[in-house]
């Protein structure tokens, strides 16, 4: 699949995974006793990155599909920032800190997720500049 095509999926995958998030980060943060019981042991930190990083990922998936350059250095800026707080939950839970295993399978797949697409927008972005 051409870099440009792979984009386009992975930009509308990015607004799609950034409407989701808001909603569920939003459902736990703001939607009472039921909603934060469900989540269990979240870590607030983590919580609130993920919450207000859904906002993020609907903007640099929006730039994406619109090619602009400055979403290709949003895509890594968020790869790289998923990253530093995965780096503080592992201190948070390495301290003894109650947190669910859910927690780290979603760090896992964000970081995953936008380190990849950060490479295809980068590859994207020099394929058109060539």
């Amino acid at each position: 699949m051409p870099h440009r095509r792979l984009l386009a999926l992975l930009a509308a995958l990015a607004i799609a995974f950034g409407a989701l998030t808001v909603v569920s980060g939003g459902r736990v943060l703001f939607g009472g006793a039921e909603a934060r019981a469900a989540a269990g042991q979240a870590v607030d930190f983590v919580l609130w990155f993920n919450f207000l990083a859904g906002f993020a990922y609907v903007a640099v998936g929006l730039g994406l599909w619109r090619r602009r350059r400055w979403a290709v250095h949003g895509a890594a800026l968020l790869a790289l920032a998923t990253a530093s707080i995965a780096v503080l939950f592992g201190l948070h839970v390495l301290s003894g800190g109650a947190y669910e295993l859910r927690t780290v399978g979603a760090l896992t797949l964000r970081l995953s997720f936008w380190s990849a697409l950060a490479l295809v927008a980068r590859r994207a972005a020099q394929s058109t500049t060539r």
